[in-house]
Parts: structure tokens; sequence; C-alpha cells
């Protein structure tokens, strides 16, 4: 069976293509085991201080930094320690050395997204938690007053699926490859029939 050139290279270069996401997402995975296991030691490590610059590399860390003027507030969806519903009120605080905010804090929750009233600032101890616009926040330990506490950052909340990615891309090479495997078989019978004879 002769093979068709250009068909057979673009489906081999396909099937390459995705055996070798297959691969990059079983990286991926040891990679995002390493990190996870990296945040797992930093929830035991000595409290830091809030860093003057954002360093994802402190995340789960227990801080304590100084919110010396509070410049506004926002509120995103989240929950309490009791697992209810509702909004996370998140300070931007200027902190010294230099104009606009420095530190973003997650002061606490409540059912309402009005932000809460008379909290002047000062020492905030916390854990450092992801911030989709800031990089990290502090996740304070105490909220401030008409708040509750907010549940405390989880890495349980951080996906781990690159395996599941993985062994997609392997499953989608192996039936491109099948399926290519069976049309060519399909031609070649196709074309092994003799033509009937008219005059017959």
């Amino acid at each position: 069976m002769k093979l068709p050139i250009i068909p057979t290279v673009l489906v081999g270069a396909a099937i390459a293509t995705m055996v070798a996401l297959g691969i990059w997402q079983l990286d991926r995975k040891a990679e995002k085991e390493s990190l996870l296991a990296r945040y797992a030691q930093a929830s035991g490590l000595p409290p830091v201080a809030w860093p003057g610059t954002p360093d994802d590399a402190l995340l789960y860390r227990r801080a304590t930094g100084f919110c010396l003027e509070p410049v506004s507030w926002r509120a995103t969806a989240g929950r309490n320690r009791a697992g209810e519903s509702g909004w996370s009120h998140i300070v931007s605080c200027r902190t010294g050395g230099g104009e606009g905010p420095g530190m973003q804090i997650d002061m606490g929750w409540s059912q309402s997204s009005d932000p809460p009233q008379g909290w002047q600032g000062g020492e905030v101890s916390g854990v450092i938690a992801p911030d989709r616009d800031y990089l990290i926040r502090l996740v304070a330990v105490d909220p401030a007053p008409g708040l509750e506490a907010g549940a405390p950052p989880s890495r349980d909340s951080i996906p781990n699926n690159h395996l599941l990615y993985a062994i997609q891309w392997f499953f989608f090479a192996l039936a491109a490859g099948v399926i290519y495997i069976l049309a060519l078989r399909k031609r070649s019978s196709g074309a092994d029939v003799a033509p009937a004879d008219p005059a017959r």
C-alpha cells in the first residue's frame, strides 16, 4: 500500500504535536506538585514582615504588616470561616515610603458589599494569599470592626489537573492515529476492488 505523502505528513505532525503537549502537561504536573509542596512547607515557617514589593514566593506564609492609611476598599466574592458565601472586604493601604497603596489586606467578611466604617489602619497579622490583581494580599486573622473573620487561604483551591490533560492529549493522538489507519485501509480496500466489466 502506497501512503499518500501530504495527508500522512499532516496527520503525523498533528500526532507529534499532541504527544508533545501531553509530555508538557506531565512536566507541568511535576512543577505544580513541587509548588504545592513548597506552599505546604511555607505555612509552617516563622512569620515574616510584609514585603516592600509583591513576592509570590511568600504565598501562604504568616506575615505582619502596618497599614499607615487606608486608601480604598473593594469587595470580592468570599466565604467566612463557617463556609457561608458573601463578600470579602479588601483594603488598599499606604505603607509609607512613597505614594499610592502598598499593601492589600483582606480585613474580613460580611453579607453586604458595602465597605466597613471606622477602621483607620494599624498593624495587621495574617496569612499571605494570592491576589488576582495585586499578586498577593494579606488575609487578616482579626477582622475589622463590623466584619466577621474570612476563610483562611487554602492550598486546596489550587487545581492540579495536568495529569488529566496529559491523558487527554495522548488519547487524542492515539485516536487520530487509529482513525487515519482505518481511513487508509478503507482507501486501500476500495482500490483493490476491480471495476465491473460493462460488456458482461
